[in-house]
């Protein structure tokens, strides 16, 4: 069998899921028999690619640009992968999809205050003070997506995992007889 590259671009605030959603998917697509499933995490990432970069509008095209780059490497190798990060503006994620190729976008979608209320960094409560500047979704923007592939709206985790698994079934990216 042939293996095909795709990438799964998460994007939404920061503490909406996106790592653990990202992770459950991982796992089921394991479990069905996909070999591995990198996971390109924004913290991560941020760390060890993109060290030195700030939070400017520019910086954080950087990071996603140098991210694309990467999932289009793996892509290009039939390496199915996982990104997860903010990726707040419409535009990056944009020339993102079209540098990788094929590309399934997931909305993290979770309200400000369930995000805030989960931010075990105490980043939320030093961006809502001021300490923080340019923080997404608070003192600078998130510009949410306008179709993506699966919006997670109202949906646990786990539903939420088995709709993108689903979704990938129906495109051809996932085998059939993998799901069964």
């Amino acid at each position: 069998m042939t293996r095909r590259g795709y990438t799964i671009c998460m994007t939404g605030l920061s503490g909406a899921g996106k790592s653990t959603l990202a992770v459950a998917v991982r796992d089921r697509m394991l479990a069905l028999g996909v070999p591995h499933v990198p996971v390109l995490d924004g913290d991560i990432v941020r760390k060890h690619i993109s060290r030195g970069l700030g939070f400017s509008r520019a910086d954080r095209d950087e990071n996603i640009r140098r991210i694309a780059i990467v999932a289009r490497m793996l892509v290009d190798d039939g390496v199915p992968n996982i990104v997860a990060a903010i990726s707040p503006y419409r535009n990056i994620r944009r020339q993102a999809r079209d540098a990788i190729g094929e590309f399934v976008e997931v909305f993290v979608r979770c309200p400000l205050e369930i995000c805030a209320g989960r931010d075990v960094k105490g980043l939320y409560a030093k961006a809502f003070t001021g300490e923080i500047a340019h923080f997404t979704g608070v003192s600078d923007p998130y510009e949410a997506p306008q179709s993506p592939e699966i919006d997670t709206a109202r949906l646990s985790a786990d539903v939420a995992a088995d709709t993108i698994v689903a979704h990938l079934v129906l495109q051809g990216l996932l085998p059939v007889a993998a799901a069964a």
